[in-house]
């Protein structure tokens, strides 16, 4: 009886695992990151508001997760990194992993309509179709420029937390917007340097194994280019001050800087050097900004 309650327990530990896994909580910690610090950009939010605005924002973000897993369920299971994800095994059916995410994100609407106003919960409800139906079932399997475009998804959630926090939108959060929108093609380019084999054993044209590694390399070079620009724009609106000038001004060297080395150095250790800053590099940025406008 011991051994059977013990095998339950550790089925029912499976099942919780599997379906926290399918919200990709660690694609979601950045997201959420950005989405607290551009609240209190736009003004001085309650907990209360920035809790409900995060959980909203989970919610949506989990279950456009969750449907991904069901129609890439086919791409998962060929390459090494994600064929254990619990649809690609096997261990979740895929009608229950797009039910699950259906759930999740009719509750991320819900919550953000009654706790925080309609304008966040349209704009967070776009973000999860832009993502499930531009870029999962469209974008992805058909073109090289299916970061680009649809990473305009990922860059959704500073315009939630603005609409959540002032009830509506100026133009601080479309800069917002589109630092977030070019610095996705060069970190995403960066990371699929590293598993250009396993794209293409799966057959997703993704920049290197369609245009080749070099011309990633330019590319990621280029958008490094462009988003030191567009990280300026908030500056010369008048949003932001030094601090942020001098912050973005670094960062974006850097940024600049690292790309150069990839493109001289095309090696696996630069490719994930200049992936990983690009993580801190968005984190920082975001927290310059808040430093900005608090100091």
């Amino acid at each position: 009886m011991e051994a059977v309650g013990l095998a339950h327990r550790s089925g029912w530990r499976t099942v919780l695992s599997d379906y926290f896994e399918m919200t990709k909580p660690k694609v979601q910690s950045l997201l959420l990151f950005t989405t607290v610090t551009t609240m209190y950009i736009a003004g001085d939010p309650s907990l209360a508001l920035v809790a409900a605005t995060c959980v909203g924002g989970a919610l949506s973000a989990g279950g456009a997760g969750a449907i991904n897993h069901a129609i890439d369920r086919d791409l998962d299971r060929v390459m090494k990194r994600t064929a254990d994800r619990p649809v690609a095994s096997g261990r979740v059916s895929p009608a229950a992993a797009i039910t699950y995410g259906t759930l999740l994100g009719c509750a991320s609407f819900a919550l953000l309509s009654l706790a925080v106003n309609p304008l966040a919960a349209v704009l967070s409800m776009s973000g999860l179709l832009g993502y499930v139906f531009v870029y999962t079932l469209w974008l992805k399997r058909s073109t090289p420029q299916n970061i680009v475009i649809g990473g305009a998804a990922g860059a959704v959630p500073p315009l939630v937390a603005w609409a959540a926090t002032t009830g509506g939108l100026s133009g601080t959060p479309i800069y917002l917007f589109a630092i977030v929108f070019f610095w996705t093609p060069p970190h995403f380019w960066s990371l699929s340097l590293l598993m250009k084999d396993e794209y293409a054993r799966a057959g997703v044209p993704m920049l290197p194994v369609v245009r080749g590694e070099a011309e990633t390399r330019r590319q990621i070079l280029l958008y490094a280019i462009l988003l030191y620009a567009v990280s300026q724009l908030p500056f010369c609106a008048g949003a932001f001050g030094a601090v942020y000038l001098v912050c973005s001004v670094i960062l974006g060297a850097v940024f600049i800087g690292g790309a150069v080395r990839l493109l001289r150095n095309p090696d696996r250790r630069t490719a994930l050097r200049l992936y990983l800053y690009s993580l801190a590099y968005l984190a920082l940025l975001f927290s310059a900004m808040v430093a900005d406008v608090r100091l």
